[in-house]
């Protein structure tokens, strides 16, 4: 029989002003705990999402983010807890900003699609510029405005540096060793992302034809969903 709403609530105690904690067997089989962090307007949102959920006795949608912390908790080889973050929301599986680390030395552990973003890959990267508040400030409409016309974004939208099919599969490869001979980035971005920017196994190979066709047009512009560009001075 489904629990109520206070019945779950029971399972989720405040920790700090601004972090929860979901105790073990606030659903199966959980091998850690879950934990989220959230101010007041996304505490608001995240209960409201669950108490709707209650009512509803799990029928249509989504499941509420809180639960799908808890199942990622469930998963096996996961270390230490399953994490939300502050933009935490129901996903697939995953909730929007769940994170959760697994132990590569069990026999057990997973690779989670999930995890990351089953059609995207989301990921996050830090440029750095020598650019002030005094620079930044006269001009910050016509920055946006110039980033808007450079970058293309949404479904539908394609690349603004044309490659074929040869350079793709180098691509796929070098990674950012790629970026880095055709002039499109420096040697010192290399210092700031995993692997230096380069899987050295990777084998374009073990990507299908119908991957490559979907993803080719792709290279240098933004998907639609939840993907952002942030400029901090």
């Amino acid at each position: 029989m489904p629990r109520t709403y206070d019945e779950e609530c029971n399972y989720i105690e405040r920790v700090t002003d601004v972090m929860y904690r979901i105790r073990k067997g606030f659903v199966p089989n959980m091998n850690v705990e879950g934990r989220f962090y959230v101010n007041k307007p996304l505490e608001k949102l995240i209960f409201e999402e669950l108490k709707n959920a209650c009512r509803s006795d799990g029928i249509g949608g989504f499941l509420p983010a809180v639960r799908q912390i808890g199942n990622v908790a469930a998963l096996p080889a996961i270390v230490n807890a399953s994490i939300g973050l502050p933009d935490i929301h129901s996903g697939y599986g995953f909730a929007i900003g769940n994170i959760a680390a697994f132990d590569v030395s069990d026999p057990n552990a997973i690779v989670s699609p999930g995890g990351v973003g089953f059609d995207i890959n989301c990921g996050v990267r830090l440029i750095r510029t020598n650019l002030s508040e005094r620079d930044v400030q006269p001009v910050k409409e016509q920055l946006a405005q110039s980033l808007f016309d450079h970058i293309p974004v949404g479904v539908g939208s394609k690349g603004i540096i044309p490659i074929g099919a040869q350079q793709f599969e180098e691509c796929l490869e070098m990674g950012m060793d790629w970026t880095l001979r055709e002039g499109y980035s420096w040697a010192e971005d290399k210092e700031h992302c995993e692997e230096y920017g380069r899987m050295l196994q990777a084998d374009a190979a073990k990507v299908s034809p119908r991957a490559k066709k979907r993803g080719l047009p792709q290279v240098y512009y933004m998907y639609i969903w939840a993907i952002y560009i942030y400029i901090y001075i």
